[in-house]
């Protein structure tokens, strides 16, 4: 639900000191946006928001599952997400320019005047990288691979193939005229 008030968080009037909200995130959260590699997300985030004069710290707690296919051999597997981010959220009188300048990523600036703080955007970008970037069925007990064996089979084989190939059967076998010229 893009520009959802659900992740609006009213700074104007909010006590210094600490404050925590919660959300649950699954596939309808993820709708409108680019597409993803994964279904069934099930992610909560618990957002610590500690607020101080001209500035406050955000920390977003992630936690949950996602399915996605395994990067070898194609398995359907849920995978848990889970990751810490802070985020320093500074109020500045030129927001715009600050935020073009600023090269820390973990640094935001707000208008002194805004009255409501929108997460929704951190929430979408903390979760994606909280998926493990390695995506596999995993070993068994005996150190065997969970993976499909059909796919593992083939795999195999084409390794085989492709090492076969004498040079001359590669792309680069005309170059070798060129090779002392």
């Amino acid at each position: 639900m893009p520009g959802s008030r659900e992740y609006d968080i009213a700074i104007v009037g909010l006590k210094q000191g600490v404050h925590e909200y919660a959300y649950e995130v699954d596939d309808l959260f993820f709708d409108g946006k680019p597409k993803q590699d994964f279904v069934h997300c099930k992610a909560h985030v618990k957002l610590t928001l500690d607020k101080h004069e001209g500035f406050m710290m955000l920390t977003f707690e992630v936690g949950g599952e996602v399915e996605l296919s395994c990067d070898r051999c194609g398995n359907p597997l849920t995978l848990p997400i889970w990751d810490d981010f802070e985020m320093l959220v500074k109020m500045a009188d030129d927001p715009d320019v600050l935020n073009g300048k600023d090269e820390d990523p973990d640094v935001f600036y707000i208008s002194r005047t805004e009255s409501h703080l929108h997460v929704e955007d951190w929430l979408y970008e903390f979760i994606l990288l909280s998926i493990p970037t390695q995506r596999t069925c995993g070993e068994d007990e005996s150190g065997s691979s969970k993976c499909n064996p059909v796919v593992l089979e083939m795999l195999r084989k084409m390794e085989e193939e492709s090492q076969e190939q004498k040079p001359e059967d590669t792309i680069w076998k005309g170059l070798d005229k060129f090779r002392n010229t």
